[in-house]
């Protein structure tokens, strides 16, 4: 039975697209609620879920996908009833918290840090249900801040590609050049010289904060990694969300390595070609952030707090799929024993 609702495109961005369809020029707000899905499972949890995207939606390959994951998950698992939103404009995040709240959902999930306001204000407004918002911290009774150590599995993949490089010339391309994405930078730029000092790392951002256009620049991300593959960089690691495929089509066409972010690139690609150049992923459980979030409201456990996902709960980690790192998982392994031992303290800033 099919219990999720899908709704891809939120309120104001649907307007806009019928507007347009048509040549209208009407730009005032839907206010329609999700439409109403199917009942849970007999037995199932009666709870009404939701998550809110952000921009990209399910099929970004990486981040929105990952949480759809989780959503999934907890339909199947759980026999919840989840509903879907997303924001295709910044308006959209706050409209879709309270379309969701509006209609009955009982926890809902914020997918990414640019909820943070409107969860804030959403939130006290709904006390009675549970929020989660993934990348950042509002400190709120009824909201779980599910956070991750991006700078772990990072620093994993980058000595992944210390390892793996024969140029001794790697690169990194973040999104939003923002605290979070420096994370990501921090890890792998320290776990590639974690295993050789000497390695070239070069580093660019496809915009400054509060451009959101970085994490849908394709072009841009394919503009850079080609301009460095064609300089002797092999290995080009890419944290910005939808950008990155931009990275795979430069890969692929300079027959190097690309590394994904967040979901296991490998599994989302969409082609054979795509994925003999993808070298691993830095994944990011952000399906098992939303599952946990359900799982507990539906039990009962409705507190806020932050909730840390890093490499002690496999909350980050490396993909394998493809079979390309499998020479060097074993050092990987042993890389991430001393990281969550402590014995390696890895850097969250460059």
């Amino acid at each position: 039975m099919q219990k999720k609702t899908r709704l891809l495109l939120a309120p104001l961005a649907a307007l806009g697209l019928l507007a347009a369809a048509c040549g209208g020029d009407d730009d005032s707000a839907s206010t329609e609620a999700p439409a109403a899905s199917e009942a849970p499972a007999e037995g199932g949890c009666e709870l009404v879920g939701g998550i809110a995207f952000d921009t990209g939606g399910r099929g970004d390959g990486t981040f929105n996908d990952s949480a759809a994951v989780g959503g999934e998950r907890a339909t199947s698992e759980l026999g919840i009833e989840v509903k879907e939103l997303e924001a295709t404009v910044d308006e959209d995040r706050k409209a879709n918290l309270e379309l969701l709240a509006g209609d009955g959902a009982g926890v809902i999930v914020g997918v990414g840090f640019m909820f943070t306001d409107p969860m804030g204000e959403i939130a006290a407004a709904n006390p009675e249900v549970t929020f989660g918002i993934v990348d950042s911290v509002v400190e709120a009774p009824n909201v779980r801040s599910l956070v991750f150590a991006e700078e772990q599995g990072s620093f994993l993949v980058g000595a992944a590609a210390a390892l793996k490089s024969e140029s001794g010339v790697i690169g990194f391309i973040g999104g939003q050049e923002i605290d979070l994405i420096k994370k990501f930078e921090a890890g792998y730029t320290a776990g590639a010289k974690y295993i050789n000092p000497d390695i070239t790392v070069n580093v660019k951002y496809l915009g400054p904060a509060g451009d959101n256009s970085a994490w849908g620049n394709v072009a841009g991300a394919k503009e850079i990694a080609a301009g460095w593959y064609a300089e002797g960089a092999d290995i080009v690691y890419t944290a910005a969300g939808g950008s990155g495929a931009g990275t795979i089509e430069a890969a692929i066409e300079a027959g190097k390595w690309a590394i994904g972010v967040d979901s296991d690139q490998y599994l989302t690609a969409g082609s054979a070609d795509a994925q003999a150049h993808i070298l691993t992923s830095m994944v990011k459980r952000v399906d098992v952030a939303v599952f946990e979030t359900m799982k507990a409201a539906c039990e009962g456990d409705t507190e806020g707090g932050i909730k840390v996902f890093d490499l002690s709960n496999d909350g980050v980690g490396y993909a394998t799929s493809g079979g390309y790192v499998d020479d060097i998982a074993s050092q990987l392994d042993e890389i991430k024993a001393k990281i969550v031992a402590g014995e390696i303290e890895v850097p969250t800033a460059p």
